[in-house]
Order: structure tokens, then C-alpha cells, then sequence
């Protein structure tokens, strides 16, 4: 039972003065929303369907489809209850419980892009290997893993957050629940949930960007020492998706930090549309960056709209 299940609930906020222009505002988020839906569903149910995808590269993008899936129905119901039915009141148990699952995913994801490196690195730097470093249980190891260290890295700010008084104006800065939003309504030391996520951000994030960096310097050694050009561009085209995937990731990362640290005068709504962006984009983007540079992703979506037609014919 929350400590605070009995305090008044906190109020989510669509876009400040924009209020009569919510349903139109809701329809374009409703598009997107809509689209990551599809785009990460028919990766996953390809993934599942096709045989040919059956290998630790698309099993790695699988994890990123869902973790992706995972934010977009995190954030989805309240949006769309706030911009279309103006349902702003959210409990206490259910907010923290949607901060959790926020960043919980959101550190998932950084996660599994240090994983796909991995998978590149092993497969062009040491391929006579590949299969036998990277077995399904080792997958599955690996996709525990980043589960594991996600959710308990995070669960001892979520933890503290039922403990504190809240005396503030109860208001949000968002339609959905962060950790950081929560805490400045607190009327509490909240000293460690304001620099615990600091150290996570530096031991976790940036310590897996860091990795991805230097695991693809090793890639780029490896492959410019193979003497067929033609093999060269084969090894340097299996990392373009997940190379873009990464620069979509950490540069709305890098946005997102750069308009809190130093947007302190921008308007609020500019504050509010980087979230959505940095919440949305990278999921929205990732379905589109495999459709189009993966020919075997291209085959099986093919082949998925192409089955009703034959059946039909």
C-alpha cells in the first residue's frame, strides 16, 4: 500500500496555453503513437514468424522493439486522457508505478544497443566464433541481464517516493509521470533521488555509449583490414541500422539534457515537446531504419502484405 494513497493526486499537464488546441494537438501524437504500434508490432511478429530471422542479430532488435512498444504504452493512456478527455488527476501509486516503468525502459533501451554492439563486434571481428559465442541461452542471458540491472537501478528512487509529504501545488509538468517532476513537488530532503540519477546517467548510460564507441573502433580496424572492398562494404552494412539507431538514441539524449541544463528561459511548451520527442522518436524511427537497410526485414515485410493477395488470387 502507498504511504500517500490517502493525499490529494497529482495533476498531469498537456501544453500551457495551449489548452483549446489539445484535440487538434492529440491527433498528430495519435498518428505517431499509432505508427509505433505497427512499425514495432510487425518487427516483433516477424521476428517470431519468419525463420530466416531466428538469429542473435534480430533477436538483440526484438528486445528494441518491445522495450520500444514498452515506452509507448507507459505513456500513451494519460497523454490521450489528458489531451482528449482532460483527465488530468492521476494517483499517487499509479504515477510512481509509471515513473518506474519511464526509466526502467528508458536505461532498458540504452542496454540493449550495448548488446546489439556486442553482436556486431562478435560477428565481424571474430565470425568463425559467432554461433557458438553467441547461443540462444546466451541471448537470453543477455536480455535478463539488461532487464535486471534496468529495473533495479531504478527502483531506489521509485522506493523513496511513497515516503515523502507532498505540499506543493500538486501540478506536473507533463501528461505523464518522471521522476524528476515528482520530486520537486516533494517538501522533503530529496538530496539522493536528486543525485542518484545523476550516477546512474554517468555509470549507465554514458559508460554503454562509451563501449558502443569504442567496440565500433574496433569494428572499423577489423574491417578496414579486409583486403575485398566488396567484403568491406557487406561487414560496414550489417552496422548501418544499428549505427543510426544509436544516433537517433543518444542525440535526443543529448537534446533532452541540453534543454534542461541550459533552456532554463525557453518556453515550457519547448521543454514539454522535447520529451515527447525524445519519448517518441527513437521509437518511432527504429521500425523505419530496419525496414529500409535490412533486406531481410524488407523480404519478411513483403512477404506478410503479399500473403493475403496469394491466398486471395
Amino acid at each position: 500500500m502507498w504511504l500517500n494513497s490517502s493525499a490529494s493526486p497529482f495533476l498531469l499537464t498537456g501544453f500551457p496555453g495551449l489548452e483549446k488546441a489539445h484535440h487538434w494537438l492529440s491527433m498528430p501524437l495519435l498518428v505517431v503513437y499509432v505508427t509505433i504500434l505497427l512499425g514495432n508490432g510487425t518487427l516483433l511478429f516477424l521476428i517470431r514468424d519468419d525463420h530466416n530471422l531466428h538469429e542473435p542479430m534480430y533477436y538483440f532488435l526484438a528486445m528494441l522493439a518491445a522495450t520500444d512498444l514498452g515506452v509507448t504504452l507507459t505513456t500513451m493512456p494519460t497523454v490521450l486522457g489528458v489531451l482528449w478527455l482532460n483527465h488530468r488527476e492521476i494517483a499517487h501509486g499509479a504515477c510512481f508505478s509509471q515513473a518506474y516503468f519511464i526509466h526502467t525502459l528508458s536505461i532498458m533501451e540504452s542496454g540493449v544497443l550495448l548488446a546489439m554492439a556486442y553482436d556486431r563486434f562478435i560477428a565481424i571481428c571474430n565470425p568463425l566464433r559467432y554461433t557458438s559465442i553467441l547461443t540462444n541461452t546466451r541471448v537470453i542471458k543477455i536480455g535478463m541481464g539488461v532487464l535486471t540491472r534496468a529495473g533495479l537501478s531504478i527502483m531506489p528512487i521509485i522506493l523513496h517516493l511513497p515516503w515523502f509529504p507532498y505540499c506543493q501545488s500538486h501540478v506536473l509538468s507533463h501528461a505523464f509521470c518522471l521522476h524528476q517532476d515528482v520530486i520537486k513537488l516533494a517538501c522533503a530532503n530529496v538530496t539522493f533521488n536528486r543525485l542518484y540519477p545523476v550516477v546512474v546517467v554517468f555509470a549507465m548510460v554514458l559508460l554503454d555509449f562509451l563501449i558502443i564507441f569504442f567496440s565500433y573502433v574496433l569494428i572499423l580496424k577489423t574491417v578496414v583490414g579486409i583486403a575485398s572492398g566488396e567484403e568491406r562494404a557487406k561487414a560496414l552494412n550489417t552496422c548501418v541500422s544499428h549505427i543510426c539507431c544509436i544516433l537517433v538514441f543518444y542525440i535526443t539524449v543529448v537534446g533532452l539534457t541540453f534543454i534542461h541544463r541550459f533552456g532554463r528561459h525557453a518556453p515550457r511548451v519547448a521543454h514539454i515537446t522535447m520529451s515527447y520527442v525524445y519519448f517518441l522518436f527513437p521509437p518511432f524511427m527504429n521500425p523505419v531504419i530496419y525496414s529500409i537497410k535490412t533486406k531481410q526485414i524488407q523480404r519478411g515485410i513483403i512477404r506478410l502484405f503479399s500473403l493475403p493477395h496469394s491466398r486471395a488470387t
